[in-house]
């Protein structure tokens, strides 16, 4: 266990990103990680988790390639060492630079780049190597470095400028070449290898909804060069890449730069599952602040005029904070007819007057349009075959209009909120006729940056994002918790087993606010009357667990339907439960500490802890899926909380008992349960 008065993720570490450019050696560092590299050659030879002092980095290689006009270049690097096992300092302190690679020219500290303006960025530091070569005369190559303060991870980029006077075309990169100590050595090869003990990600991830569960740029690979390793074939995934999965391809035109997307490495201080889990949820919350914002949301499936005035009178008497045209609403964002902007826009002021935020659904990717716009199948020639069978081509003539058509409409009718279905999700195209991408190679990439300008661009006009994938270094706010669609048609007991188990596993990596999940109100995909909650009044004991499993853990449901309520029953039920979680808001939205996975046959819960919170420190949140209730103790680990003597428990509003903390950071805590239902408990 890390000792609770330095442990960062109780909030006890202040120790601020410093750059340190000395004669012999350069680091950038925030007392919980550093990078060191060799001042005069700008090769990287340390890359630490200070707390427990491991070093992460087994050997030195280039800082960077690039493969420009057909020809690779390394970016620093030094001569091969005899052991790539570990970082040998006798060698190093002789080793000369790699022959005919980019040169270090000069080093210098950095203001930290946030991924995007205007937001609640983080402090920190930042730090630049730029390399040149005579063999490309007019061509340097920057490698960016930044660390925010308190959080043990490292972003890196690099830029490529074009100082000559012509064209130059970059085939291929590498932004990041990391020999990481391996994960785990083994003689045969494994099915499932360990992987060295950080967390990697980057902005160019996507097609899942899990962080990192597709990446595009980030890759771990075999290192032939470690011949020393005790993989008998060398099968060691110990080599960390990243480099987009085609191309990118890329132009860059005289006098311009190319600024590549960001890789970011957190290094893991333990092996613990939770604490781990804990530092990734942490990482998002900082250099991505964004994704922590979690509206109240309503899925309106009309736009009925009427409807939705009635909707959103409805949605602000129960305090619900936004509006989603859904899909099926009769919504259409491509559309530029005056009469359909003006229609929707009047719904968004009137949204606005009640103080919620109102947007529409869009479908991209999972659609067919026709053959000249569809993403063709570089294995075929021919449409279909994509990761959705049929996709359009975002840079083809109709992806550029459907784009601009979008950006049109939320401009002009002042839509909050974009709801993009079916996003890209890494399809390649291998058309050599469409306007936006020259054939195969350049089009993943050119596809990916025409997504996320438009994200970064309604980022910049405070448009709340809702997309299923992992666009959040892009700028979007949320995604699916993670769950099978069909779910929502099963009845509706076997839905709150589903809904808390989707919680329960979809939070060891996304934060609460992270992740939406989904409510009934009307049919969904099938099922029948025995699926969904209309009409309310008749359902309500299901429509009031659907409230408490999700506003329990904190997220946020899309309440799919015409109306919030229709009874004064319904509506105080609602009200009870949102008025419920606001006030205890900043405690729900704050981290989960898992305790036991809904089975459908005892209880089940979490604990929510926010260390650094004013009122609260946690509050433990416990369902019951059974039939009878649930009497007994169970020892809740509260060491996350930051409360480490003594905790003031209070069930529900009752009265307040005091309970010593076991030196296991525990306490036992006796629950009692109702039949299908819930309790908790504020710790303070």
């Amino acid at each position: 266990m890390m000792n609770p008065s330095r442990d960062w993720l109780l909030g006890n570490h202040t120790f601020p990103t410093k750059v340190a450019i000395g004669d012999d050696k350069s680091t950038i560092s925030n007392g919980l990680i550093s990078r060191s590299w060799i001042s005069k050659t700008g090769a990287c030879f340390s890359f630490r988790e200070e707390s427990n002092q491991a070093e992460f980095l087994r050997t030195v290689k280039p800082e960077a390639s690039i493969t420009i006009n057909g020809k690779r270049y390394e970016v620093g690097g030094l001569e091969s060492f005899p052991d790539h096992a570990y970082v040998d300092q006798a060698f190093l302190a002789k080793a000369k630079p790699l022959p005919n690679s980019l040169k270090l020219a000069i080093i210098y500290p950095a203001k930290y780049e946030p991924l995007i303006e205007n937001e609640r960025n983080p402090s920190g530091q930042g730090m630049v190597l730029g390399y040149k070569s005579k063999d490309l005369p007019g061509i340097t190559v920057l490698v960016h470095y930044q660390m925010p303060d308190s959080v043990p991870v490292v972003s890196k980029w690099i830029e490529v400028k074009n100082n000559t006077k012509s064209k130059i075309t970059l085939q291929k990169f590498e932004n990041e070449i990391l020999a990481a100590v391996e994960g785990e050595s083994a003689v045969d090869e494994s099915p499932e290898w360990r992987k060295p003990n950080m967390f990697v990600t980057s902005d160019y991830t996507f097609g899942g909804m899990s962080p990192n569960a597709h990446a595009k740029g980030v890759h771990w690979q075999t290192d032939p060069t470690y011949t020393t390793q005790v993989s008998y074939d060398l099968k060691t995934p110990c080599l960390l890449v990243g480099e987009p999965q085609i191309g990118p391809d890329i132009e860059i035109s005289a006098g311009e730069t190319f600024t590549s997307y960001r890789v970011h490495e957190l290094l893991y201080d333990s092996f613990d599952r939770e604490r781990n889990g804990l530092a990734v949820r942490k990482m998002y919350r900082t250099i991505a602040p964004w994704s922590q914002d979690s509206p109240l949301m309503m899925h309106l499936t009309s736009t009925e005029k009427k409807t939705v005035h009635t909707a959103i009178d409805q949605a602000a008497e129960c305090g619900f904070e936004i509006i989603i045209l859904s899909f099926g609403s009769g919504v259409n964002m491509e559309s530029t007819n005056p009469a359909d902007i003006q229609k929707f826009k009047e719904f968004r002021e009137y949204a606005n007057s009640k103080g919620l935020r109102l947007g529409g659904y869009s479908l991209l990717a999972s659609r067919r349009i026709d053959d000249e716009n569809d993403v063709i199948n570089p294995k075929t020639g021919k449409t279909g075959g994509a990761i959705f069978g049929n996709s359009p081509c975002l840079e083809s003539k109709w992806g550029q209009e459907y784009f601009a058509n979008i950006q049109n409409f939320i401009e002009k009718t002042g839509f909050n909120l974009l709801e993009h279905d079916g996003n890209y999700p890494g399809d390649m195209c291998a058309s050599t006729t469409h306007p936006g991408h020259k054939g195969l190679d350049d089009s993943q990439y050119k596809q990916w940056l025409k997504i996320t300008k438009l994200y970064k661009w309604c980022r910049s006009k405070s448009v709340f994002l809702n997309v299923p994938d992992n666009y959040f270094m892009s700028g979007s706010n949320k995604t699916g918790m993670g769950y099978r669609e069909t779910n929502w048609s099963l009845p509706r007991a076997l839905q709150h087993i589903h809904c808390r188990q989707n919680l329960y596993d979809g939070t060891w990596e996304k934060t609460p606010s992270m992740g939406w999940t989904f409510v009934p109100l009307v049919q969904y995909q099938g099922g029948g009357e025995a699926a969904t909650i209309e009409p309310l009044n008749d359902h309500l004991p299901d429509y009031e667990m659907h409230l408490a499993n999700n506003l329990g853990y904190g997220a946020q449901a899309c309440y799919r339907g015409s109306r919030l309520y229709d009874s004064p029953e319904t509506k105080a039920v609602v009200q009870k439960w949102v008025s419920w979680f606001k006030k205890y808001r900043d405690t729900l939205e704050s981290d989960i500490i898992h305790i036991r996975r809904c089975d459908g046959q005892s209880w089940d819960g979490i604990l929510h802890a926010n260390p650094t919170g004013t009122k609260e420190k946690g509050m433990i949140v416990l369902y019951n899926s059974t039939d009878k209730p649930i009497k007994e103790t169970v020892d809740v680990p509260i060491y996350y909380t930051g409360l480490h003597d003594q905790v003031t428990l209070t069930e529900k509003e009752g009265k307040p008992q005091k309970i010593k903390v076991s030196r296991g950071y525990t306490i036992p805590v006796m629950v009692n349960i109702p039949p299908n239902g819930m309790t908790w408990m504020t710790l303070r």
